[in-house]
């Protein structure tokens, strides 16, 4: 991405909501008009925090991890939709679990937990402004299970559907609208102040260099391991040499030194 771009950045880009959410008081106001509740206070808040629980266990870099009142919220923003939030809000929770408790103590320990993603998209196509999930029980559907563990997903698409104020104008917002809303314009204005912030516009550079960079590793990576795989399979079927290096200068746009010294 140019360096032009960061000035087109919008709450959706998760780097600009994480630091939106370092704001106590703006983090505080969202959590509780989406979620219709009441905070007195965010003790802990830490902005895209890495949770590793084994040295060769998968970790995860929350946007942001919350705890308040006793209980965590971890709050992510979403804007591709890669089918896969049901079993990713699934990970993300256990890995806050055990993030959370001590070892050896006991599982009451365990606090109310909410994960939350905020979507551009509809991840469930059920055209809801937003989608709760429980445990019940499966044939007693008014028993609920109760271990206070919640998945929230937020659709910026049927923002029309949405009843509430506050929860419209976010979800307006998501779209590249504002309407009157003080809520809405504290965080517009806020945003405004990160863009404006020359330390976090190279930090934002830096982070993206470096993800392109770990994006043309692994392309490169893959290519050598393609290249690999079909010359192992040309080989089996005697095609000749000279017919390789033609085939594999074509589908992988190299010069014939190169092609030659794959093969």
């Amino acid at each position: 991405m140019d360096i032009e771009k960061w000035e087109d950045l919008t709450i959706s880009n998760d780097f600009i909501f994480a630091k939106l959410m370092t704001d106590k008081e703006i983090c505080k106001e969202i959590i509780e008009n989406l979620l219709h509740i009441k905070i007195k206070d965010i003790k802990y808040i830490q902005e895209q925090k890495t949770i590793n629980i084994k040295y060769d266990a998968k970790s995860i870099r929350l946007d942001v991890y919350v705890e308040a009142d006793n209980k965590i919220y971890n709050i992510e923003m979403q804007v591709v939709n890669k089918k896969d939030l049901a079993k990713r809000s699934r990970y993300y929770q256990g890995l806050i679990d055990l993030d959370t408790i001590e070892k050896g103590e006991t599982y009451k320990k365990l606090k109310e937990s909410y994960v939350i993603f905020i979507c551009t998209f509809d991840p469930f196509g059920e055209k809801l402004p937003k989608y709760e999930f429980r445990y019940y029980c499966k044939d007693k559907k008014e028993l609920e299970l109760k271990d206070e563990a919640y998945k929230i997903f937020f659709n910026a698409k049927a923002v029309n559907e949405e009843k509430d104020k506050n929860i419209k104008s976010f979800l307006k917002y998501l779209n590249g609208e504002k309407d009157d809303n003080k809520f809405i314009e504290k965080i517009d204005e806020k945003i405004k102040k990160i863009k404006d912030n020359k330390e976090w516009r190279q930090e934002y550079m830096t982070l993206l260099m470096r993800e392109k960079e770990i994006a043309e590793e692994n392309f490169e990576k893959g290519v050598k391991e393609g290249l690999k795989e079909g010359i192992k399979l040309l080989k089996e079927f005697n095609i000749p040499n000279n017919e390789i290096v033609k085939r594999i200068m074509k589908d992988y746009h190299l010069t014939e030194e190169e092609a030659k010294t794959y093969l």
